[in-house]
């Protein structure tokens, strides 16, 4: 609050300065007056808050009080109006500038620390160019005026020289790109104003212009003042300190204020003539030094252009992290690379390189670990291949290496093993020892084959995707195979999302049995998709390319509404039983949907299928893929009432201690173990102590992929008493489900199916 009261202080004081000085110049008589004291009042109690409130820079408290006390003494020693008096007064004038002169330099040092050459050349142009208009109209009439001693003249003209090294240097500070503070603004206005005291002086004393002495001594008086308010503002203690840069310097003001610099000059040249040898001397010693100024200035300017230009080229074409070429630039090197092996028995080699598991390190260690990561690899690869390679970071945590060199298909994977070699040792972070590993892909151009820089760099890519699903830390050779399999992925992909729209997506249904009794007690619902013209495509294709693109939430959204409407249906034709389940497959992908809770309530709404009937199967990777989001969801489902089953129980991972967490009723066997459950004890007694556990834990058992009675009959004997599979029907179209149900449960159909009387 008190920061903020002061700031406000500050500003009534510069407002007040103004009115003040303005009032003093309209009713003053003389020096004297309640404007000119109350200006002085304010900047005393400015400067006494700078130093007590804000701690000032020394430096520049005492050059300001010593600056202002100098004019005062001036101005007093002036009104007294001898000749010895005056030359007094005009001694502490020059005073004063060389005071301002020292202050700015002191200024310009702290302020501008590296930034100064770019603006000191325009600073001078100003100043050589405002020193030649007072040369002709202020110092040389000066010289020829009679009753003005030598020395007076000789000291105002140097007064008039130090004031323009002082605009030469204020005008470098108004130039500079850092931001001005409110303190800053204060005190350069407030040596603006002394400047304009010293010229209107200079002026009046010409003869040919008349001004009161209020009027001249109105500009002194605001200046006082605003330093004084320059001193009460907080900002007053970094007055001298280095500045943040500007994000949109005045470029405008600094064009126009130096060529206005550079034109006047001309102007005043062609329309004036010299009016002695002296006066052409030092027009043509002015002159010469300013056109000097302007050349320096022209080669900086060429010189920054040609550095900015190359600088925008190289961001534009290398990596800001590594350094390293980028993607455009390193396709221009494969493209060269391609062109100089035509015809040749080279056969440029592409590497395609992707850190393993490189988002756990930016999630788990934070963006700045993996840069270090990022810099690190980026070293080590470019040590690993021969000098004449090229490593380029393509993206985050990719890489490709080109070596145009090879011959052999042979050099091309020992470059590649080089590299993976150099990743071998632990990278030393911030946060400790690391390994990294990393999947390389391996391309090279054939001499019989033409092809493109971007198809080279994708065959690589595409290869270094082949090494991921290998397993990763390993290298993969690019072959044709590889452009088919991802040529067909894409086109699967791409087909997958309208396939929803199309109507080429359908269920398909079968039935699940109570061995027993020997009746149909639910089904479980299997997605098929035909893209029409013979094109069926496997599940075992779409299903995980649905999981990683995400389609697979509105796919599963579909199959949970139409598998319930379609038992909806049945139940309401009295083809099956009122309490007849349905099974419905869901992924983790679909359980990290925030809406997947809602979709599946809909749907039991919907239908008007009562949620005990509806059985959500997942797998036993649910169990070691965020536990927490998965388990979270299933708890709010099994609140509704919804069964939860594990799919293809056996040959997961999961966790015991997990699988009691989670809200499960029923456990489904895999089929491989009920493929073998009649020949190898081993498999009867993992299927004994899977029935022992579901016992334990008050959930079903059901077993998948029963194929022959031997099977039944082993599974029967282990207490499984519900099963599915070929031996009691396929999965089958919904048309066909009403005739399946009526066919397994008619008793002699039964007893063909289990060879039980």
């Amino acid at each position: 609050m008190a920061r903020k009261a002061l700031s406000v202080t500050a500003w009534i004081f510069a407002i007040a300065a103004v009115g003040l000085g303005a009032a003093h110049a309209v009713i003053a008589d003389g020096f004297y007056s309640v404007p000119a004291i109350s200006c002085l009042v304010i900047a005393v109690f400015g400067v006494i808050t700078g130093i007590a409130a804000h701690k000032a820079p020394l430096p520049v408290t005492v050059i300001t009080v010593l600056t202002a006390s100098t004019l005062f003494a001036a101005r007093i020693f002036e009104d007294k109006g001898s000749t010895h008096h005056s030359l007094t007064a005009e001694s502490l004038f020059l005073a004063s500038q060389l005071l301002l002169v020292l202050g700015l330099v002191f200024i310009i040092r702290q302020r501008l620390t590296g930034q100064a050459g770019n603006v000191l050349a325009d600073g001078l142009i100003v100043g050589i160019g405002a020193w030649l208009i007072v040369w002709v109209y202020l110092v040389q009439p000066s010289l020829g005026i009679t009753g003005n001693s030598a020395s007076f003249t000789t000291i105002r003209s140097m007064t008039l020289a130090v004031s323009m090294i002082v605009l030469f240097l204020l005008v470098t500070l108004l130039f500079s790109e850092t931001v001005p503070s409110p303190a800053n603004a204060f005190l350069g206005v407030a040596i603006a104003l002394t400047l304009a005291e010293v010229i209107l002086r200079a002026v009046v004393s010409r003869g040919d212009v008349s001004f009161s002495l209020a009027t001249l001594d109105a500009p002194l008086l605001i200046a006082v003042a605003l330093a004084g308010a320059g001193f009460a503002h907080p900002t007053i203690r970094h007055v001298s300190a280095s500045g943040s840069h500007t994000v949109m310097p005045a470029l405008m003001t600094r064009l126009l204020t130096t060529t206005s610099s550079l034109v006047a000059p001309i102007i005043i040249l062609a329309i004036d003539k010299p009016a002695n040898n002296q006066d052409t001397t030092v027009r043509t010693i002015t002159v010469c030094i300013l056109t000097a100024v302007v050349m320096s200035r022209v080669v900086q300017s060429v010189r920054l252009n040609a550095n900015t230009q190359e600088q925008l080229v190289r961001s534009a074409l290398t990596d800001s992290l590594t350094g390293l070429p980028n993607r455009v630039l390193m396709l221009q090197h494969i493209e060269t690379a391609m062109r100089s092996s035509w015809k040749t028995h080279l056969q440029p080699t592409v590497l395609f390189i992707d850190v393993d598991r490189f988002k756990n390190i930016n999630d788990s260690l934070g963006h700045s670990v993996g840069d270090d990561v990022l810099t690190e690899v980026s070293r080590r690869l470019t040590s690993a291949v021969p000098s004449h390679a090229t490593v380029a970071r393509i993206a985050g945590d990719e890489f490709v290496v080109l070596d145009a060199t090879t011959q052999t298909v042979t050099q091309s994977v020992l470059l590649a093993e080089e590299v993976l070699d150099s990743l071998r040792s632990p990278i030393n972070t911030r946060d400790g020892d690391m390994f990294v590993t990393a999947s390389i892909g391996v391309a090279y151009a054939p001499t019989a084959v033409e092809l493109s820089a971007n198809e080279l760099m994708r065959h690589a890519d595409t290869a270094m995707y082949r090494a991921k699903n290998a397993g990763r830390n390993c290298i993969a050779l690019f072959d044709d195979s590889m452009l088919e399999s991802v040529t067909k992925r894409l086109d699967v992909e791409t087909a997958l999302y309208r396939a929803l729209e199309r109507n080429e997506l359908h269920l398909v249904h079968q039935p699940i049995v109570d061995i027993d009794l020997g009746i149909v007690v639910g089904f479980e619902a299997l997605m098929r998709w035909d893209r029409g013209q013979s094109q069926v495509v496997s599940p075992d294709e779409f299903i995980p390319i649905a999981e990683e693109t995400g389609i697979i939430v509105p796919l599963g959204s579909w199959a949970i509404n139409d598998a319930l409407t379609q038992l909806r249906s049945w139940i309401d034709a009295e083809h099956c039983s009122p309490s007849t389940t349905m099974s419905v497959n869901v992924s983790v992908r679909q359980l990290h949907d925030p809406q997947f809770v809602t979709v599946v309530s809909e749907a039991l709404a919907s239908s008007g299928i009562p949620a005990e009937q509806l059985w959500l199967e997942v797998t036993e990777s649910v169990m070691i893929t965020e536990p927490t989001q998965a388990l979270a969801s299933l708890h709010r489902l099994n609140a509704l009432g919804v069964r939860i089953a594990i799919d293809d129980f056996g040959t997961g991972y999961s966790s015991l201690s997990l699988l009691q967490r989670f809200p499960i009723q029923c456990i489904k066997i895999d089929r491989a173990f009920v493929n073998d459950v009649v020949t190898e004890p081993a498999t009867q007694n993992i299927v004994r102590t899977i029935v022992a556990m579901a016992t334990a834990m008050g959930a079903d058992i059901v077993a998948e992929g029963v194929e022959n009675i031997e099977q039944l009959d082993q599974l029967t004997s282990l207490e499984c008493h519900r099963a599915q599979g070929y031996l009691f029907s396929r999965p089958v179209h919904v048309d066909d489900v009403p005739r399946v149900v009526k066919f397994i449960e008619d008793p002699t159909h039964w007893r063909e199916i289990t060879g039980r009387n």
